[in-house]
């Protein structure tokens, strides 16, 4: 099965429904293809459909604790990097204890399959922390809510998002 891009907006099936909520109200053009749900790791998708990891952006949901309350946050990286969580991450958002969101977690509040998470669609409030090189990219690779299949779309419109902030997240 090779790549099949089209307009996300032309096959609303291959998305996660808070995904297709947040695909109907943007302006720039997100594009949609199926995959092999089995192949959605980033490693093996950028393997098998000849993906270049450097263009390809993974969505880290993190939960940050302070006095007992505890924040969400999506985290958007390329894949050629690592996300300095308990540096840049934990520190921006305040947190005095940081870690990786539970797949339980992550999947009931987002309403997306865990490998499949995506910055858009996510619950209202959640910050979306853009590493400054996914923002540059003329167009990433990035999860739909669900593992059959993959979104295309310009880093500037992550950058966009409502809660979006660009900042310097690798380390």
């Amino acid at each position: 099965m090779d790549l099949r891009w089209m307009p996300a907006l032309d096959r609303m099936d291959l998305l996660a429904e808070p995904v297709a909520r947040a695909v109907r109200e943007m302006k720039e053009e997100v594009r949609v293809a199926e995959i092999d749900a089995e192949l959605a790791d980033t490693a093996a998708f950028c393997d098998r459909y000849g993906v270049a990891m450097d263009a390809s952006a993974n969505c880290v949901v993190v939960a940050g604790r302070r006095g007992g309350e505890v924040r969400y946050a999506a985290c958007m990286v390329l894949a050629t990097t690592r996300a300095d969580v308990n540096g840049v991450i934990r520190r921006h958002l305040d947190a005095r204890k940081i870690s990786f969101a539970s797949m339980d977690d992550a999947v009931s509040l987002t309403g997306m399959e865990y490998g499949g998470i995506t910055p858009l669609g996510l619950p209202e409030g959640w910050p979306i922390l853009v590493d400054s090189r996914v923002a540059a990219h003329p167009e990433v690779v990035i999860g739909s809510g669900v593992r059959r299949s993959k979104l295309a779309l310009p880093g500037a419109a992550l950058a966009g998002l409502k809660t979006a902030e660009v900042l310097d997240l690798a380390n």
